[in-house]
């Protein structure tokens, strides 16, 4: 994507913010006190529905009518709403086209920006072909498949040289063969860029995909904030581990380890496995085509398992759900912010 870069001239800079604060209805929705996205980065902003991820977005683009308070920088500096919408290009859950062909929606955003019909073009079509869609131009956006308009609605915000670029569920509704293929070209899209990203998802998946570091929102706070790989293996508190995976939660008094642990799904299993082992009898069976989840009853609460399938599990049977010792995180008691 080199070529790319060079061909759009895209600025070095990044995008933070200071104390911001956003509140509706007499509730302050979001506090972030500090947030830096640096030139060539692409920070994740991981979360479950309703933590202000999106609100976070629109505050940082200045993006929708929101209550803001504090401070969002460009390049270093206090940025007014002027600026930001020069510098930034946002791409939605559900792209907004217009009729008319793939090349025109491509080039929409700079022409927008007052730049001509044929140079527009020009300066779209290679994002186009860096997509997958080329070859789809001189077609309706109105043919066009939901990955394909997708597809679109990136090129043309990346078209227009972004300084900053968010990302607001750009995968949500999309069928997994096309999401993969999708999360693929865009980070081969992405990688060199001199543009801040910033990409809200509920998916720990294009997270690890995409992002260098990950922040955690609960309840409109970063709880958690680092590298991607340290974040998602490592979480700080309980909302945290369940926010990344480790939804199986083991306290210490059916444990008799002295601490909170925690474990995904997937690293559970029923039968003879060295490590932590804890019985329990099975609840429920369900097929999932490659493989059989288990919920089985223990003193811990329900605890979700993975098996090869559904040989020999029985409702109602005595089993025991096994843990091997790698796969166990410990949960600190008091949960803080790490970078």
């Amino acid at each position: 994507m080199s070529e790319l870069a060079s061909e759009s001239s895209i600025p070095r800079s990044r995008i933070g913010c200071r104390d911001l604060r956003v509140r509706a209805h007499g509730r302050e929705l979001l506090h972030v006190p500090t947030l830096d996205v640096a030139v060539g980065e692409v920070l994740a902003v991981l979360g479950p529905n309703g933590a202000g991820k999106s609100t976070l977005l629109r505050a940082l683009g200045h993006l929708g009518g929101l209550h803001r308070t504090g401070e969002v920088l460009l390049d270093g500096r206090t940025a007014g709403s002027r600026e930001l919408r020069s510098a930034i290009a946002a791409v939605l859950q559900r792209p907004i086209l217009r009729r008319g062909t793939v090349a025109a929606n491509a080039a929409a955003g700079l022409r927008l920006r007052g730049v001509g019909r044929a140079e527009a073009r020009r300066r779209s079509a290679p994002w186009l072909d860096a997509l997958g869609v080329g070859h789809l131009a001189a077609r309706s956006v109105c043919t066009v498949s939901g990955g394909e308009a997708q597809r679109v609605a990136i090129a043309r915000a990346l078209a227009v040289a972004p300084r900053v670029l968010l990302l607001d569920e750009p995968f949500a509704g999309l069928d997994a063969t096309t999401r993969a293929d999708l999360l693929a070209d865009l980070h081969g899209v992405l990688d060199g860029l001199g543009t801040a990203t910033v990409l809200v998802t509920h998916d720990r998946h294009e997270a690890m995909a995409l992002a260098g570091r990950t922040a955690l929102l609960v309840a409109g706070r970063i709880r958690q904030l680092g590298p991607t790989g340290h974040v998602l293996d490592q979480p700080v508190d309980v909302d945290c581990a369940r926010l990344v995976g480790f939804t199986n939660l083991l306290p210490p008094a059916v444990t008799g380890r002295g601490a909170l642990l925690a474990a995904r799904p997937e690293h559970c299993s029923i039968g003879e496995t060295d490590g932590l082992r804890i019985p329990g009898t099975v609840r429920r069976v369900v097929p999932l085509g490659g493989a059989t989840r288990v919920d089985v009853d223990t003193a811990a609460g329900t605890l979700a398992c993975r098996a090869p399938d559904a040989e020999g599990v029985e409702l109602g049977r005595a089993v025991t759900v096994a843990v091997a010792e790698a796969e166990l995180r410990t949960i600190p008691t008091n949960g803080a912010l790490v970078g």
